[in-house]
């Protein structure tokens, strides 16, 4: 079964019995309905006759019928609530391009431009940022606590000036909607996203009004045209969203993880499409383009990954991730992830479209994809570009609109 490639281990039995179940119970509620159909018809007979011992009998099998169907119904609207849990925790089913394996078999597709050579030890992140006066971490914490950054100075300045380059980047070369959503939302568009129930404990949450602090901002755009139905002509839609991100990232951390590579909080530029099933693995290649061209109009050396069956996101049937050179860690990061989510996320929404030639609406197929976060390609704009003396040079769009050619 192709949902097992994602986990092996993956048990059907809890819900197979809920299944059965609930059509047990259907059947009895429906003989008792019969019955109770059946007793009422005879009753409106004997009521003409007057007050006779089988009409006071009848009365009461009556009684008993409409007490158990009420106990039965309570009963199905539980069992109901439960097998609906059950199918929320089942995750997308992977694409058959998709690899099976865990994300350290993940299949390199290509790479592009070479990794910066240096005649002196590079450095991390966190020391060419804090030497000059990019970040300050120490004082993030006293107000947040770790894993939350606080750019500074030429940082700050730095940050919004990718932001602000990326949105338009892509709104105006690669024609994206831009949207500026709300950094909260319900919990139902966390349950249309693939947030909700299942990664519950990851989601920061605000009991008192039930709201939810994105993760990303593709838990917001996948629903903004929940219910309704779409003209074909109007597809493909394309957004554009920039939010601040908020994420548990629950677990320990190694020195590889440090400074901005795993964090709480980050921003990001996110796309997002509503496309037909037709055209959708068409759309996710020009996706990851346009995601690439960030990287390349930076000049930061990357590679594009695809990711196996083991290490997909929850709602995805296909990812496709952009991973950056750090050379302070010797490694690849990523720092995009390029999704095809098929019509899973439009079947908890309920986004249909109108075939152009006529026929049934149909569900949309939904994808998304970082455009990028900035965390990680903050760090990488700083780690490729060091020089001996531990200042920045800046990649030529940067460096217009900061007016500077170098950190430090």
């Amino acid at each position: 079964m192709r949902l097992r490639r994602r986990n092996p281990s993956l048990s059907f039995s809890r819900l197979l019995a809920l299944d059965e179940e609930r059509r047990a119970l259907q059947r009895e509620l429906d003989e008792i309905r019969r019955r109770q159909n059946e007793g009422s018809d005879r009753l409106a007979e004997l009521s003409r006759a007057g007050q006779t011992p089988e009409r006071e009998k009848l009365l009461a099998e009556l009684k008993g019928l409409a007490e158990e169907r009420k106990r039965l119904e309570g009963r199905l609207s539980s069992l109901e609530a439960e097998l609906e849990a059950e199918l929320l925790s089942l995750p997308n089913i992977p694409h058959d391009s998709v690899p099976s394996g865990t994300k350290e078999e993940k299949m390199v597709l290509r790479t592009w431009g070479e990794p910066p050579k240096f005649d002196f030890p590079p450095q991390h992140h966190v020391a060419l940022a804090q030497r000059l006066g990019l970040l300050d971490l120490e004082r993030a914490a006293r107000l947040a606590g770790s894993r939350f950054p606080m750019y500074v100075g030429e940082g700050a300045r730095l940050e919004f000036a990718l932001l602000r380059w990326m949105l338009e980047l892509h709104a105006g070369e690669h024609g994206y909607i831009p949207v500026l959503p709300p950094i909260l939302a319900n919990r139902r568009s966390f349950l249309v996203s693939g947030q909700l129930p299942k990664f519950a404990d990851e989601l920061y949450h605000c009991p008192k009004d039930d709201l939810f602090l994105n993760p990303t901002a593709e838990s917001l755009l996948a629903n903004l045209h929940n219910d309704e139905i779409l003209e074909e002509e109007r597809l493909p839609l394309k957004y554009v969203a920039y939010t601040p991100c908020f994420r548990r990232e629950a677990g320990s951390y190694g020195e590889e993880q440090r400074g901005l590579i795993r964090v709480h909080q980050f921003n990001k530029i996110e796309l997002f499409w509503y496309t037909t099933p037709e055209s959708s693995y068409q759309a996710l290649e020009e996706l990851v383009s346009h995601a690439e061209r960030v990287l390349q109009l930076l000049g930061l050396h990357y590679r594009v990954t695809l990711l196996p069956a083991l290490d997909l996101a929850f709602q995805s049937a296909k990812t496709i991730d952009l991973e950056v050179w750090l050379p302070g860690q010797g490694g690849y990061y990523e720092v995009s992830s390029c999704s095809n989510c098929e019509d899973f996320q439009a079947r908890r929404g309920n986004v249909r479209y109108r075939p152009k030639g006529g026929g049934r609406p149909q569900y949309v197929h939904t994808l998304n994809g970082s455009g990028l976060a900035t965390s990680r390609l903050f760090a990488a704009i700083v780690e490729q570009n060091q020089r001996r003396d531990g200042t920045v040079v800046l990649p030529r769009v940067l460096a217009e609109l900061l007016d500077r050619e170098i950190l430090g």
